[in-house]
């Protein structure tokens, strides 16, 4: 393996695991752990701001601010920046070596770009307070950063089709709908988390022991306002996170009908069992996982599990779209 396509397997590791640091410094109700940005008060470390972390602890003991939070916040932004320095490394050396390696150097450029506008997406979550719409944003882009690394990845590979795979031209649009069906779904899930509407509903498959709540899908879908207000600064009704969380709920049963009866057909398919037992058992997980959230009122564990199994779900159709697309 070359030095080139270690870099990029470490970094797409290492976004994983952002990706689920994240989603745990979110729903432990870390963002705001370190109220600035890039540092800690102006620190390298949360223990070099010990004095105004303590400071600040001491006047709202039940805020965002901790020793703890602070420590999990730092964590998450030492791995971000290390893994910005990976992708800006492997964007040089795409550059350097661009007459050896599989593609040209544009999507290595794509993602040194996609890792800078993270940058900024991580400082306005703070600096902007945890608007839902930024911090979904930055969900989003730590996705994407998986995505395409993952296919960069499985490029340089440059894995021929082997004679035991089938011609599957006739799937392309079936995996494409897949994947824009597995998309969408995570954006309404990182609707969901940014804006703790969770819990909006608490029992399943009924939704406050109705099929269809009292909802306000006007509230609820406004992008441009603060975290818990209307766009007028009014608090955020129950009925407008009730519709939040609803129709995340009303995509997972459309998202669990076709990418499942997907996973079936590719059990079917020559040469490609191993993407249908990959697609439908995380599918199956994430569908576990998002039950559980709801009946056991949104454990911490099984939430950042819930985050990670969306990446992977993300990553193995991503997989399978460039097995059919790219190979």
């Amino acid at each position: 393996m070359t030095l080139y396509r270690k870099l990029i397997l470490v970094a797409l590791i290492l976004t994983f695991a952002v990706v689920s640091l994240g989603a745990y410094v979110r729903l432990s109700d870390a963002g705001l752990g370190c109220p600035d940005w890039p540092g800690c008060y102006g620190k390298l470390t949360p223990h070099h701001a010990a004095d105004a972390i303590n400071a600040e602890f001491a006047q709202s003991p039940h805020g965002p601010v901790s020793h703890a939070k602070a420590w999990k916040e730092m964590v998450h932004r030492y791995f971000a920046g290390v893994l910005g320095l990976l992708v800006l490394a492997i964007a040089v050396t795409a550059w350097q070596k661009r007459r050896e390696t599989n593609g040209p150097p544009g999507l290595p450029a794509l993602l040194l770009g996609l890792i800078v506008f993270q940058a900024l997406l991580g400082m306005w979550t703070v600096t902007q307070m945890l608007k839902p719409l930024v911090v979904t944003a930055h969900l989003l882009g730590g996705m994407a950063t998986l995505s395409l690394l993952l296919w960069l990845w499985l490029r340089e590979r440059a894995q021929t089709r082997h004679a035991y795979f089938a011609r599957v031209d006739h799937m392309r649009g079936s995996v494409t709908v897949a994947l824009i069906l597995v998309v969408v779904q995570i954006v309404l899930g990182g609707w969901v988390s940014t804006n703790y509407a969770a819990l909006a509903c608490t029992d399943y498959p009924l939704c406050q022991g109705v099929w269809m709540p009292p909802m306000d899908f006007e509230h609820g879908f406004t992008l441009h306002r603060e975290l818990g207000e209307t766009a007028a600064g009014d608090l955020l009704p129950l009925t407008a996170l009730t519709a939040i969380h609803w129709v995340h709920r009303a995509m997972a049963l459309i998202v669990t009908l076709y990418v499942g009866w997907l996973a079936i057909r590719l059990l079917r398919t020559p040469g490609f069992a191993f993407f249908g037992m990959a697609v439908g058992g995380l599918l199956s997980l994430q569908v576990t996982l998002g039950i559980s959230n709801v009946l056991f009122s949104l454990p911490l564990a099984i939430a950042v599990a819930h985050n990670a199994g969306a990446a992977l779900l993300l990553a193995s159709v991503v997989w399978l779209n460039y097995r059919v697309h790219g190979a």
